[in-house]
């Protein structure tokens, strides 16, 4: 239901777009997120965004670099990257979340839908 896109081999200090798209459901009734997950590690948060695109929030290590956004009428989230790092290298995940207060939340355990992962790899 969720299908996560835009990743790839990028250089460091370079830049992609990931989009996140959803069928079967409609995206502006769910708040969203971003997480990620590098080999050997824990999925971890990397940005999230109300159901109306209003309020977001990103980790520290992502800020001013790492940008969430969203088109409801598009029926998609998107994850602007710039000035990427080899330490953003990961598996991308989107995820989505039945929202009715309007705000985000940064753990994974809250989300109900995730979609499949888009690999970003960052060389140095």
């Amino acid at each position: 239901q969720l299908q996560a896109s835009g990743g790839g081999l990028v250089q460091a200090g370079g830049s992609l777009r990931l989009s996140c798209a959803a069928s079967a459901l409609t995206l502006s009734q769910y708040s969203m997120a971003w997480f990620r997950q590098a080999p050997g590690n824990e999925r971890e948060f990397v940005a999230a965004i109300s159901r109306g695109g209003t309020v977001t929030a990103a980790a520290d290590s992502v800020k001013g670099r790492l940008t969430i956004s969203r088109d409801n009428a598009k029926n998609t989230m998107y994850l602007q990257m710039i000035r990427l790092k080899p330490e953003d290298t990961a598996l991308y995940y989107c995820a989505a979340r039945t929202d009715v207060t309007g705000g985000y939340s940064r753990r994974a355990h809250d989300f109900q839908y995730w979609g499949e992962g888009t690999l970003v790899t960052v060389s140095s």
